[in-house]
C-alpha cells in the first residue's frame, strides 16, 4: 500500500444481508467497534448469484484505508509545533 494511505478499520465479515441492488456487510474491527458497510451494484443480481456471494463475503475481512491529503504529523510533532 502507498505511503499516502492510512489504515482506517479492519473488520471481521459477521453477516451479509443481500438484497437485489447491494449487499449490507456488519461486523467487528480490530478496535472491538461494531461497523456496517453497504456495497451497492450497479445492476441487479439473480438469487443465486445473490446467495453465493453473500456466502463469499461472510466468510471475509474488510479492510478500509483512506488516502491522506496531508501527513499525520506526530504527537510530539504537534506539541512542539504549540510550543
Amino acid at each position: 500500500m502507498a505511503d499516502d494511505f492510512v489504515l482506517m478499520a479492519d473488520i471481521e465479515v459477521d453477516a451479509v444481508a443481500p438484497s437485489p441492488r447491494q449487499f449490507i456487510l456488519q461486523g467487528r474491527g480490530a478496535d472491538d467497534a461494531d461497523y456496517r458497510l453497504e456495497l451497492r451494484l450497479e445492476m441487479p443480481v439473480d438469487v443465486r448469484t445473490r446467495a453465493v456471494l453473500g456466502e463469499l463475503l461472510t466468510q471475509s475481512g474488510v479492510r478500509l484505508y483512506r488516502r491522506l491529503r496531508t501527513p499525520l504529523r506526530t504527537h510530539r510533532q504537534a506539541r512542539t509545533k504549540t510550543v
